[in-house]
């Protein structure tokens, strides 16, 4: 039964990730809308309820590592796996307003963050946490990314008619059909992902995988399906922006948001695992950027590079479990 469960859940993922694509972007080409400003909002917060739900439920439930450790995993998984995969399957072109703006504010995040948590070397005592105080500053960056998304909205409008596609060559041309297909599409990822993170679990556990490293690996993973798959099928329809978008997106929405919200829940314990892993977190996002200057754009072998290094980190966290 876990078998016929993950096709189904892979089913709805890759079917529900293509309409909420085209659904997204018809939206965005409606109401003049950059396609970017869609996969730094609607995408990325849509595609990111499930490290949400898990880290907030985890941190309501006092396990920190999974709360923290699930959102900095996922960030790891989007900047190296998500990018790479979607970059080897179609080169993405990095805008200027990526490079000078959305990027590095994704970098400033998991700077910030890796900050935060280092209380023993600023402050001098027992244990590195995430404090409420934290989770409020965080909470503020937030509302200070959502202010400059609205202002980017409003002045990129006017441009958008140059750059969108014809309304009239989609199948999609009903309101309430774009709406069904962005609200349907959003519901198939996220209960897609939950289904193959369910499913994939028993069958590891099944196989004498241990649940902790099924937690490490599986869950962290499967969490961030739905960011792999909207990624991959945007990169296919040749949306750049909201390939790109949908993970810069998705990686300052975890850090500022869910982590701000779990913090402000409880005083969060980080790990030496958790904040290495910080560490890696803004290096991959360095990297990554380095990557998207270079030629403005993101290319098969960088994707290629980006793959790899994500498997060596998988391996890496399971010789250290």
């Amino acid at each position: 039964m876990n078998y016929i469960l993950l096709v189904i859940g892979f089913v709805l993922l890759i079917k529900g990730a293509d309409y909420f694509v085209e659904g997204a972007s018809i939206i965005a080409e409606k109401f003049k809308i950059p396609p970017l400003i869609i996969g730094l909002t609607i995408v990325a917060f849509g595609t990111s309820a499930p490290e949400a739900a898990v880290s907030i439920t985890s941190s309501l439930k006092g396990s920190n590592d999974i709360a923290i450790g699930n959102a900095v995993g996922s960030n790891i998984f989007n900047l190296l796996l998500v990018v790479g995969i979607a970059a080897l399957i179609c080169p993405l072109h990095v805008k200027k307003s990526i490079i000078l703006k959305e990027f590095p504010f994704c970098i400033l995040s998991a700077f910030v963050l890796m900050i935060l948590s280092q209380d023993i070397m600023f402050q001098g005592i027992g244990s590195n946490y995430l404090s409420r105080a934290d989770g409020f500053m965080l909470i503020v960056l937030f509302g200070i990314y959502v202010y400059y998304l609205i202002e980017l909205a409003v002045t990129g409008r006017s441009d958008e008619s140059n750059e969108s596609e014809n309304v009239s060559d989609t199948k999609l041309k009903n309101g309430f059909l774009i709406t069904l297909a962005v609200v349907g599409g959003m519901a198939a990822i996220v209960g897609g992902g939950q289904l193959v993170v369910n499913a994939a679990s028993n069958i590891a556990i099944s196989w004498g995988m241990s649940e902790s490293l099924v937690g490490l690996t599986i869950v962290a993973i499967g969490t961030s399906l739905p960011e792999l798959v909207t990624s991959i099928i945007a990169a296919r329809k040749g949306k750049s922006d909201i390939a790109l978008g949908n993970v810069i997106g998705s990686n300052i929405f975890n850090v500022f948001l869910v982590l701000g919200l779990s913090a402000l829940i409880c005083n969060m314990a980080v790990s030496a695992a958790v904040l290495f892993d910080m560490v890696l977190l803004l290096i991959f996002s360095i990297l990554a950027y380095i990557f998207s200057i270079t030629k403005k754009q993101i290319g098969r072998i960088e994707g290629g590079i980006l793959s790899a290094l994500y498997i060596a980190y998988m391996v890496f966290i399971i010789i250290r479990s």
